[in-house]
């Protein structure tokens, strides 16, 4: 039998933003429940040497970071639910959320956390060297390459970044790009073309990550030229992967105001998204930072931000009550 769970702060997504707005939120006296979604923990349960989180000396696992985060959320008083939410009502408050297994979820405010996926090739051999060696962040990954020759998959944006940040750490980047020009704003690409440790590679197709080595890790990239049809191998020890990332927002279409990328909008500076009562934060709202710290950091404000929103509101009516 479906069950009814209200709250007055109601949370989806359970990656570093939606952890922390839980925190804030229970030290609050919220009370919030935590919607958990397809994967509990966030893009950080696949993610394992984390060295970039404030707090450790020693690098730590994703995982067990994500334990920990979820482990301090009970802890201060928050449910965490093992569901996914298929279907919202945000046109009146309390909102409603629906579980695919039919429970239903009211909040008084919402918060969302559902966070954004990198966009990958598809390819096998893409799966099977996924840390070790292949990676969709350089700015994540890009310090444990020092020294060493890597490359970036892309021509947008963010790939050219990845590439200008990579020369941080190594003297030897390959930029491929299956095209024969770059979409990447033309300021970008004025910087790439000026750096003397870029190379790129036009017309190249990425058909298979190459293993190798003990233990294996990547020793190279073949690539195929989409002109000649020609075979090549870049013999690289890191590859990046940047063709984009999508936001898990397609439940919230139509609800709240998505920006031309699908990611929600909100106003400059705070987590308020177009509906009232309803705040957004970390990677489904960012995408230009997307690190675990930056979540957190939304989520810390979304949670006050939805503190300040109800006090706000049950003062209103408390006054209208009184007149």
């Amino acid at each position: 039998m479906p069950t009814t769970h209200t709250t007055r702060m109601l949370i989806v997504g359970s990656g570093p933003a939606g952890l922390s707005a839980a925190i804030y939120g229970a030290r609050a006296g919220m009370k919030p429940i935590l919607v958990q979604g397809i994967q509990p923990g966030g893009q950080l349960m696949t993610t394992t040497d984390v060295e970039n989180y404030p707090g450790f000396r020693n690098v730590i696992q994703g995982p067990w970071l994500m334990d920990e985060m979820s482990a301090q959320a009970e802890h201060v008083g928050t449910r965490l639910m093992y569901d996914t939410i298929v279907d919202v009502d945000l046109s009146r408050r309390p909102f409603r959320l629906i579980g695919d297994g039919g429970d239903v979820y009211e909040g008084d405010v919402l918060i969302i956390a559902t966070g954004a996926q990198a966009k990958w090739l598809g390819l096998d051999s893409e799966d099977a060297m996924k840390g070790k060696g292949v990676s969709a962040c350089a700015t994540c990954d890009g310090f444990f390459f020092r020294g060493k020759r890597v490359a970036v998959i892309g021509g947008g944006n963010t790939a050219v970044e990845e590439a200008l940040y990579l020369t941080n750490h190594s003297d030897d980047v390959t930029l491929i790009h299956r095209r024969d020009s770059l979409r990447a704003e033309r300021i970008l690409q004025d910087r790439l073309f000026a750096n003397p440790k870029i190379t790129v590679l036009w017309n190249k197709e990425v058909s298979q990550f190459v293993g190798g080595g003990t233990p294996e890790g990547l020793v190279g990239i073949e690539l195929r030229d989409r002109v000649s049809g020609d075979v090549s191998v870049v013999d690289v020890e890191g590859g990046f992967v940047a063709i984009g990332h999508s936001p898990a927002t397609e439940i919230f279409r139509g609800h709240v105001t998505l920006d031309s990328d699908g990611y929600i909008e909100v106003a400059p500076g705070t987590t308020r998204t177009s509906v009232p009562g309803v705040f957004a934060c970390g990677d489904v709202m960012d995408k230009i930072y997307r690190q675990a710290i930056t979540a957190a950091g939304t989520g810390c404000m979304a949670a006050l931000d939805a503190e300040r929103f109800l006090a706000e509101a049950e003062f209103e009516h408390a006054a209208m009550s009184a007149a």
